[in-house]
């Protein structure tokens, strides 16, 4: 296991996105850590430059974890391409620049496992990166972070700023959202799962012909690996946080069906895209630090469940019918 070169104790970590499920989930992995997380509320705006510097000017955290994004599956991306890049390269642009000026000391970038090429080769290592043309459904969200990324290079290159990044693969687990319009793949086929058993409908409809192959590591692993690399890690290059397994958004499909119980049939709609055929992280780097996933696949998808149902009865209502269709994630 590496040793922390940059101790958390007494340390003011700013939580960028904190709301967000990896945010939330940041917080609730802090709580462990001899340190303060510090929050912006809504009226901190992180897409106007003069809000977030007018922020880090006043509060001058010690450290500074950008967790913050605008976020979504295929559809959304789809349908509002300039919003995916102007709000995520302002957000990065921003908070980075203002961390710089306010002397942060670190700063941890999280970028996605979508920023690289569509036909990278598997797994994917952290060198792949600008080596060949993005997904098409994605790009503009994954230009938004690897201007993140370079922000974060050139500003250690420049300044000598201790910032650095990290990719993690798809994510799921507490405060995901299931609205079928922005849900990446995990959280939709749970809903629609459910809704099917719930309807007694014979049947629930996947997005694409369910070949893909996705990897998925559970919100709490993540914070628990970006606050270890927070203190352990400082090199310029990207380093990937994944589990090192994929399964198919088939296999994906019928895990939440056996999750939620419904026993009915998938139909897939092969006519819809797909998105990249297979993104699995080589995350041999991590591994090598010494720090490991805990939260096994099926494990995390009873956990996300069990969140899915709190959400239902905190709206006081169930879920309502809808023919959307489950997006595949990025």
């Amino acid at each position: 296991m590496a040793e922390p070169f940059y101790p958390l104790a007494g340390k003011r970590i700013f939580i960028a996105g904190h709301g967000g499920m990896v945010g939330s989930a940041l917080i609730r992995r802090l709580e462990r850590e001899p340190c303060t997380a510090i929050t912006a509320d809504r009226s901190l705006d992180l897409r106007d430059q003069a809000l977030v510097r007018g922020w880090f000017q006043d509060h001058r955290p010690d450290a500074v974890i950008v967790a913050a994004a605008r976020a979504g599956g295929i559809a959304a991306n789809i349908t509002s391409p300039a919003d995916y890049l102007y709000d995520n390269l302002m957000i990065a642009a921003n908070i980075i620049h203002a961390a710089h000026e306010a002397g942060v000391e670190r700063l941890l970038f999280l970028g996605s496992s979508c920023i690289y090429p569509r036909l990278a080769a598997q797994p994917i290592a952290e060198d792949s990166l600008l080596s060949g043309p993005l997904e098409p459904t994605n790009e503009p969200y994954a230009l938004a972070k690897i201007a993140g990324i370079k922000l974060c290079e050139t500003y250690r290159a420049q300044h000598g700023r201790s910032y650095i990044s990290a990719m993690p693969t798809n994510l799921y687990g507490p405060g995901d959202t299931y609205d079928l319009h922005r849900a990446h793949v995990l959280p939709a086929l749970i809903r629609k799962a459910h809704e099917a058993k719930r309807d007694g409908a014979q049947s629930f409809s996947v997005w694409g012909s369910g070949t893909p192959r996705r990897e998925f590591l559970h919100v709490d692993d993540l914070a628990d690996a970006l606050i270890f690399l927070l203190q352990t890690y400082d090199d310029p290059a990207p380093i990937n946080v994944g589990t090192g397994k994929d399964i198919t958004i088939a296999e994906l499909a019928r895990l939440a069906s056996d999750t939620v119980g419904f026993t009915g049939r998938l139909e897939f709609d092969p006519a819809k895209p797909d998105g990249t055929p297979r993104k699995l992280l080589d995350c041999w780097r991590l591994e090598a630090l010494g720090w490991h996933p805990s939260i096994p696949l099926r494990d995390g998808m009873r956990m996300t469940y069990a969140d899915y149902l709190a959400q239902l009865q905190k709206a006081g209502q169930p879920s309502h019918s809808s023919s959307t269709q489950p997006y595949p994630s990025r």
